[in-house]
């Protein structure tokens, strides 16, 4: 499992930041895609929308991998 912290001076991190950031997609552009296409799950719920804000704890999951949002 991958993790991912919020910095300290943000109160979230977007879904397509977060997958970028965890290295899943290798842009904003393929995050929007995959995401659109319903092919990631956040908490095991498909989530569409690219900006959905995370606040931590929340379990991102893609292409087999999961990543934990940590706060």
């Amino acid at each position: 499992m991958i993790e991912i912290d919020i910095r300290k001076e943000d109160e979230f991190i977007k879904l397509g930041q977060a997958l970028k950031k965890a290295g899943l997609v290798e842009s904003g552009v393929d995050a929007k895609f995959v995401i659109q296409d319903g092919l990631v799950t956040v908490n095991g719920e498909v989530e569409t929308q690219r900006g959905k804000k995370l606040h931590g704890g929340e379990l991102v999951s893609y292409n087999g991998e999961t990543v934990k949002i940590v706060r």
